[in-house]
């Protein structure tokens, strides 16, 4: 296994800039997720990675080396590709010995690696068939486990459970994170999914245009987003973003919220409140601030997500449970201050 580095990286497809000016360090052993919305650059540094595409600028490095001028075979960096690829001629077991019997593996070795896979997968049964005969769900996994039967320096991953339902991605993720645990190996990730990005990462790059906005742990770019954008790509429902008025408190949403001023720092331009921080109760005059009014209710189960009108802006609040909220009924908003998020007029974090 060997950690992957990226220095100053840039790669353009034209006049379209895929990767800008990227530095990050990977370290060995780690399971690092790249995510971000689509067309952000996230395939094009797998691709950068595995030397599918050589960079315009800047320098990869693998284990402490260059290989921007190395061949992909070279680099030893097993993929899963979003597609899969599968060969359509051979059955699956055929398929996951592949990249064994390029390298002319033992063939005693193979059928160990074979099987210990397989295991690992819950595909042994599956081994002695075509892939047309499988469900989009096994042809998954035995992409994953073609590259797990590898030994490489690192894994490579695009998207790979997108294919499935929503049960089985949450099995398969399970899987995948105690796996990469048990092997110990690199393991790279790029998911437009945050759930899946969250729960498996130990470290995580927010990406948008081609730019790395932020790297950190999953809790910790959650609890202190580095801009406006951060903030509200993670978390579901997003973040409510706010303008703020300073008075003799700062009032937000329409006076609908007021925290203390000395919470404000200055140069403050948008607070934002995640919906399970803001607390919705019965309007009460004593409140101080303003009423907001119950747009719309959304029971889910074990949390219900309300839609909260304060008339110039639309929030949204998580409560556990199925609270007694009517439609149109008055409430109170109020968040412990601790909670609140600032952002300055180009949406850069103020702390909180």
């Amino acid at each position: 296994m060997a950690g992957i580095s990226f220095r100053n990286v840039t790669k353009c497809y034209g006049k379209t800039v895929a990767v800008a000016n990227a530095s990050f360090d990977i370290q060995s052993g780690e399971f690092f997720c790249f995510f971000g919305p689509p067309l952000s650059g996230k395939s094009t540094i797998l691709k950068l990675i595995l030397g599918l595409e050589t960079p315009d600028e800047g320098e990869v490095l693998i284990g402490g080396q260059p290989v921007n001028h190395v061949s992909p075979a070279v680099r030893n960096v097993a993929m899963v590709f979003q597609n899969l690829a599968l060969f359509p001629h051979m059955t699956a077991g055929d398929n996951v010995r592949f990249p064994l019997v390029e390298r002319k593996v033992p063939d005693a070795a193979i059928r160990a690696r074979v099987d210990a896979v397989a295991a690992k997968l819950h595909i042994g049964h599956l081994l002695h068939k075509p892939p047309s005969q499988l469900s989009g769900g096994e042809r998954q996994r035995v992409a994953i486990a073609r590259a797990l039967v590898r030994d490489p320096v690192a894994y490579l991953m695009d998207d790979p459970i997108s294919a499935l339902d929503a049960r089985l991605r949450e099995e398969t993720r399970v899987e995948l994170k105690r796996i990469q645990r048990e092997l110990g190996q690199t393991l790279i990730y790029v998911t437009h999914d945050q759930e899946e990005a969250m729960s498996i990462a130990d470290r995580m790059a927010i990406m948008e245009h081609g730019e790395i906005r932020q790297v950190g742990t999953p809790v910790e770019i959650y609890d202190a987003p580095a801009s406006r954008y951060v903030a509200q790509l993670l978390g579901a429902p997003m973040m409510n973003i706010m303008p703020a008025v300073r008075g003799e408190r700062l009032e937000i949403a329409e006076g609908t919220i007021l925290l203390p001023l000395g919470r404000a720092p200055d140069g403050v331009s948008g607070v934002g409140i995640r919906p399970e921080d803001l607390k919705v109760e019965p309007w009460r005059v004593d409140h101080g601030g303003k009423p907001a009014r119950v747009f719309e209710v959304e029971p889910l189960g074990g949390y219900t997500v309300v839609t909260l009108d304060t008339g110039t802006e639309k929030l949204r609040a998580l409560m556990r449970g199925q609270p007694d909220v009517m439609l149109d009924s008055a409430v109170a908003l109020s968040c412990n201050p601790a909670k609140v998020h600032f952002f300055d007029q180009a949406g850069g974090a103020l702390g909180r």
